[in-house]
C-alpha cells in the first residue's frame, strides 16, 4: 500500500466506527459485564474482571464473568467489602484460561484492601486529584506497582501487564477506554473523570495490530507497548481528542470482518 490519504483513512475509519460503536456491539462483548450494573463500583469491579479475563472465546470470557458476579451475589462492590471467607469457597475451583482460583482469590483481596480505603477504583490508577501526563502510560505503571504493593502470589503478575515491560497492556488499556471514553453511543462509561480521553492509549492485541499494519499506521505487527503508542499517536491526527474511539474501526475490522 501507498502512504494512506488522511482524509480518506478518517472517512474510512469514522464510517466503521459508526459500525461497530453501537449498542449492539454490547450483546457478545466482555463489556456486557458491567453493563448489568448501574453503581459505579460494580461497574468498575465487574468491568476490571471482564477485561482481565478478555482472551480467547468471547462466549466463554462472557460466561465466565458471568458465574463469577453470581458467586458475588451480583453485588461485587458489597461482596468484595463484607464477604466471608466461607463465602470464597464456589471460587476455589475456578480456572479461565491460565487465570486460576490462586489469581482469583489475590485479586479479591486486593480489591477489598483498596475498597476499604478509597471510594473508586480510578484512584488505584492517578492516586492525586488530576493525571498530566501526555497518555496513560505512567497511570498504568502506577496501578500495576500499586496492584502488587501487598503481599501477593508471584504467579498473579502476568495477569496484570504493564508498559515497563513493554507489554502493549490491551486488556488495561480497553478497560481504561471502557471507564473513561463517553458518547453518545452509551457503550463506554466516561464514570471516571481523572484520565482525559486523548489521553487513552490504543488498545492493541493481534487483531488491531494486524490491520493497523495493513493501513500502514506501524510498521509491523507486533503487539508492544512501542507499537501501541505510535497508532495512538496516528489516530490523534484522525481525532486529538479521542484518538481510542478507532478501537471500535480497528477491532471490528480485524476480529469481525477480518480485514
Amino acid at each position: 500500500m501507498d502512504t494512506p490519504d488522511i482524509k480518506k483513512l478518517k472517512n474510512f475509519l469514522d464510517e466503521k466506527v459508526r459500525l461497530y460503536n453501537q449498542p449492539s456491539f454490547i450483546l457478545n462483548d466482555p463489556i456486557a459485564i458491567p453493563h448489568s450494573f448501574t453503581k459505579k463500583q460494580d461497574i468498575e469491579i465487574s468491568g476490571l474482571f471482564a477485561a482481565v479475563l478478555a482472551w480467547g472465546n468471547r462466549t466463554t470470557i462472557i460466561n465466565n464473568c458471568r458465574q463469577l458476579m453470581q458467586w458475588m451475589g451480583n453485588k461485587p462492590h458489597e461482596f468484595i467489602l463484607h464477604h466471608k471467607d466461607t463465602d470464597l469457597k464456589p471460587f476455589m475451583h475456578f480456572v479461565h484460561r491460565t487465570f486460576n482460583a490462586t489469581d482469583l482469590l489475590y485479586f479479591i483481596h486486593f480489591l477489598q484492601w483498596h475498597y476499604r480505603q478509597h471510594d473508586s477504583l480510578e484512584d488505584a490508577f492517578v492516586p492525586g486529584k488530576t493525571y498530566k501526563e501526555e497518555n496513560v502510560e505512567q497511570a498504568l505503571v502506577h496501578f500495576h506497582n500499586y496492584f502488587f504493593s501487598i503481599e501477593h502470589p508471584e504467579r498473579t503478575k502476568k495477569h496484570i501487564s504493564t508498559p515497563a515491560r513493554k507489554s502493549a497492556c490491551k486488556r488495561i488499556n480497553m478497560y481504561l477506554r471502557w471507564m473513561v471514553r463517553k458518547d453518545a453511543a452509551g457503550v463506554d462509561f466516561g464514570i471516571w473523570k481523572k484520565i482525559q480521553p486523548y489521553q487513552l492509549v490504543c488498545p492493541l492485541d493481534v487483531h488491531v495490530a494486524r490491520v493497523a499494519q495493513r493501513l500502514q499506521l506501524i510498521h509491523n505487527a507486533q503487539s508492544n507497548w512501542q507499537n501501541a503508542v505510535e497508532l495512538t499517536a496516528y489516530l490523534k491526527e484522525l481525532n486529538p481528542q479521542d484518538p481510542a474511539v478507532y478501537d471500535y474501526a480497528l477491532f471490528g475490522l480485524g476480529a469481525l470482518e477480518k480485514f
